[in-house]
C-alpha cells in the first residue's frame, strides 16, 4: 500500500500540522502558550449557563486583562524553555485560556499589539466562540493580518444543537455558521474544535458534525475526546448517572471515518488530547496519546484510506 497523500511526512494519511508548519516557513515553529486573564459569557454570568459541563476552572486568571508587562513576561519565559531545545526557532504566542475576544476591543489590542513587529513570531492564535466575535474585532484581527497570520480556534464540539444544549454551550450550530461566514470575508484562518464521546452521542452524531461543517470556510481541525475532570459539572453528572464512554478502539475507528470526510487540504492540528493525570476521572485510555496516534496510523494503513476519501465535493 504506497501512501500518496501530499500533505504529510513520515507516511501519515492526513494532513499533520507539522507538514503545514514545516513546508509554510521552513524551520521549527513552536507555540508559545500565554494566559491573558480573559474570562468566558458562559461561566461569568452573561449568559446564565456557569459553563460547558466539561470545562475545568484551571488555565485562566481572574477576569482582568493581564497587563502587557505580564503577558510579555509569560511569553518569553515560555519561549526561552524552547529556545534550549530548538535554536532559531519562529513561535505562534497561542491565547489558550478560555474566550480571547470577550472584552472591549482596547483590551484585545493590548493583547496582540506587543507581538506585531516581533521577527520571531510568524502567527498569533486566539482561543475563542463564536458569539464572541463582533464585527469591529473581526476588522481589527484582519487588519494585523497584514502583518502576522491571525489564527481563531473555535470551539464548536458538535453540530447537534441538542447536545449542544446538555453541555452548556451557550450557543448554536446556526450562530457558528454566522461566525464563520462573517470570517471568511478576512484573511483570518479559523482552527474548528470538534470533541466525541459527548454524552449520550453514537458514531453517526460525531460523523455527522464533520459531514455539517466538511464544506464550511475553515482552514484546521482540532479533534478531541472528552475527558471527564475532577471538579467540573460533567464529574458530577457522571457520578451520579454514568453514562456509556466510547471505548479506545471505537474512539480510533470514528476518528479515522472523520478524517476520510474532510477535506485534504484542511490542517489536522490535534486528534487527540492532553489530561492531566491527577484530574482524570474517565476515560483513562486517554492518558497513552502516542499509541493512540499510532493506532490511528496502523489502521488508515490497514484500510488503505486517506483524509478525504470519502469528502464529496
Amino acid at each position: 500500500m504506497e501512501n500518496t497523500f501530499p500533505y504529510s511526512f513520515n507516511e501519515k494519511r492526513y494532513h499533520t500540522y507539522n507538514y503545514h508548519l514545516k513546508t509554510t516557513y521552513n524551520c521549527k515553529v513552536a507555540k508559545v502558550i500565554i494566559d491573558a486573564g480573559f474570562t468566558c459569557p458562559n461561566r461569568d454570568g452573561r449568559k446564565g449557563y456557569g459553563g460547558c459541563i466539561y470545562c475545568s476552572s484551571k488555565g485562566a486568571g481572574d477576569s482582568n486583562l493581564a497587563s502587557e508587562e505580564s503577558i510579555l513576561k509569560q511569553y518569553e519565559e515560555n519561549k526561552k524553555v524552547m529556545d534550549s531545545k530548538w535554536p532559531n526557532s519562529l513561535y505562534i504566542p497561542y491565547f489558550q485560556s478560555f474566550t480571547n475576544t470577550y472584552g472591549p476591543l482596547s483590551k484585545i489590542k493590548g493583547m496582540i499589539e506587543p507581538f506585531i513587529h516581533k521577527d520571531e513570531v510568524c502567527e498569533i492564535s486566539l482561543a475563542t466562540r463564536c458569539d464572541c466575535l463582533e464585527d469591529d474585532v473581526i476588522e481589527y484581527l484582519d487588519s494585523v493580518c497584514e502583518y502576522k497570520q491571525i489564527w481563531l480556534e473555535l470551539g464548536l464540539q458538535t453540530s447537534n444543537d441538542e447536545s449542544g444544549a446538555f453541555i452548556n454551550r451557550g450557543h448554536t450550530f446556526e450562530e457558528f455558521k454566522d461566525a464563520l461566514k462573517r470570517i471568511s470575508k478576512t484573511k483570518i484562518k479559523v482552527c474548528v474544535h470538534i470533541m466525541n464521546g459527548l454524552p449520550y452521542e453514537d458514531e453517526e452524531t460525531m460523523l455527522q458534525t464533520v459531514k455539517d461543517i466538511a464544506h464550511l470556510n475553515f482552514h484546521a481541525i482540532k479533534i478531541h475526546m472528552l475527558h471527564i475532570l475532577k471538579g467540573t459539572t460533567l464529574a458530577k453528572i457522571y457520578e451520579e448517572k454514568p453514562f456509556e464512554i466510547i471505548s479506545r478502539e471505537k474512539y480510533i475507528e470514528t476518528v479515522v471515518k472523520q478524517l476520510e470526510l474532510l477535506r485534504p487540504e484542511i490542517i489536522v492540528e490535534r486528534l487527540t488530547g492532553d489530561p492531566m493525570k491527577s484530574d482524570l476521572i474517565a476515560p483513562t485510555w486517554t492518558l497513552n496519546k502516542t499509541t493512540i496516534l499510532n493506532d490511528i496510523d496502523k489502521l488508515m494503513r490497514k484500510l488503505d484510506t486517506y483524509q478525504g476519501a470519502k469528502y464529496n465535493d
